[in-house]
């Protein structure tokens, strides 16, 4: 099945599970891809952690999206027949899987060579193809504990992780991006390659400056929860009717935020001089701010903030988040109606805009919704589909 976009004609195979693999499948399917998801008969784990419906997950909502769903039991003799017809028709795989449960699958790189030698494969897995815990699975909060980030983010003694899976969605853009590459590569050479992503090199990556500052300075750190520690004031700030956060980097605003507050003289004081040094007076900062918007309501603290051109946000409950009036007017969410799931839940769109093209979006597959039409396409008649049905092997 062809559909129009940047990445029109591109056919990918999506053998992966809840975030950093399908994810990374979706993203494609976005640009224009044709991704087919295979998952095993009666439906894939993450369609039921945290499962809105009875067939599908909140998660799988978003992640599913953009694809053709078909059932197929890897573990079935035939299977690898059904496999090999839907690789040979394939430009990219992509499987989140170990690289020892990658093999037993038949989906490592040299088994897919030996089936189409272009094919481009794109793998996640928790740690890596090397090194001592390269066949370990994983998942994101790991990739956040093992990088430093859930130590920092809490307070001393008491780790935090972030609710938000910044690993899994990190990871698999990342991975969408390394494909594209692989896509762009591929016009030129005519070669195939493996694109190989991890939780752990993510997560590594998106924390990478306090380790520089660590290895190079050895401040030893403590964490303060949300109170930043490289400038001030960064916080989250209780007002009469809710919370508030602001980040303020560099002088300019900070002037600007000394005279929203009312203390102007901290421009001009030296023990307030730098970034660094208000991040060491942040306690001192931080609690005059918070008693000036103590005494105020939520938008009177961010009119005030925006005035000056402070940046600042409200701290919003999961309904005041879809319904916040910038999300509505950029339409970062869009209600997306699914069979068997009440009403039209708000599904993220792609978060880009292109000038010239409007990324697809289509609602994520049912439990095996196309596996007959992808069947035909792959050369089976009706009666060898009935056959696989029958037998199990879809």
């Amino acid at each position: 099945m062809s559909q129009g976009g940047m990445l029109a004609g591109v056919r990918v195979l999506d053998f992966a599970r809840y975030i950093a693999g399908p994810y990374c499948a979706a993203l494609l399917g976005y640009l224009g891809a044709d991704v087919i998801r295979i998952e095993k008969p009666g439906g894939s784990e993450d369609r039921f952690v945290g499962p809105v419906s009875a067939s599908a997950s909140a998660v799988f909502l978003e992640t599913g999206c953009n694809k053709r769903g078909i059932t197929l039991d890897l573990k079935h003799p035939e299977a690898r027949e059904v496999v090999r017809r839907l690789v040979a028709d394939a430009d990219v795989v992509i499987a989140n899987m170990p690289p020892a449960a990658l093999a037993r699958a038949g989906l490592d790189y040299d088994s897919l060579c030996a089936i189409k030698p272009d094919i481009i494969l794109t793998t996640q897995t928790g740690f890596g193809h090397a090194g001592p815990w390269r066949d370990r699975g994983g998942f994101d909060g790991i990739g956040q504990a093992m990088s430093g980030s859930a130590f920092f983010s809490g307070q001393p003694g008491q780790p935090a992780r972030s609710a938000t899976p910044f690993a899994d969605f990190g990871t698999a853009a990342l991975g969408a991006f390394g494909t594209l590459a692989a896509l762009y590569e591929r016009r030129a050479s005519g070669r195939g390659q493996h694109v190989q992503a991890a939780l752990l090199g993510t997560s590594l990556a998106f924390f990478n400056a306090a380790l520089i500052e660590q290895a190079v300075l050895g401040l030893d750190r403590q964490p303060s929860g949300n109170r930043g520690q490289t400038s001030a004031p960064t916080d989250i700030f209780a007002t009469r009717d809710g919370h508030v956060l602001t980040h303020v980097v560099g002088n300019g605003l900070f002037k600007r935020l000394a005279r929203v507050v009312g203390e102007p003289g901290w421009a001009e004081d030296p023990a307030y001089a730098s970034d660094q040094l208000r991040g060491e007076a942040r306690d001192a900062i931080c609690g005059r701010v918070a008693a000036w918007c103590a005494e105020r309501s939520t938008d009177e603290v961010l009119d005030a903030l925006a005035e000056a051109g402070v940046p600042a946000g409200p701290v919003l409950d999961f309904d005041a988040a879809v319904a916040h009036p910038q999300a509505q007017a950029m339409g970062f969410l869009q209600p997306l109606a699914y069979p068997d799931v009440s009403g039209a839940p708000p599904v993220a769109r792609m978060p880009l805009d292109f000038s010239a093209f409007q990324p697809v979006q289509r609602r994520a597959p049912t439990v095996g919704e196309h596996t007959d039409e992808v069947l035909a396409e792959l050369g089976y008649d009706a009666a060898a589909i009935a056959r696989l049905h029958a037998a199990g092997v879809v």
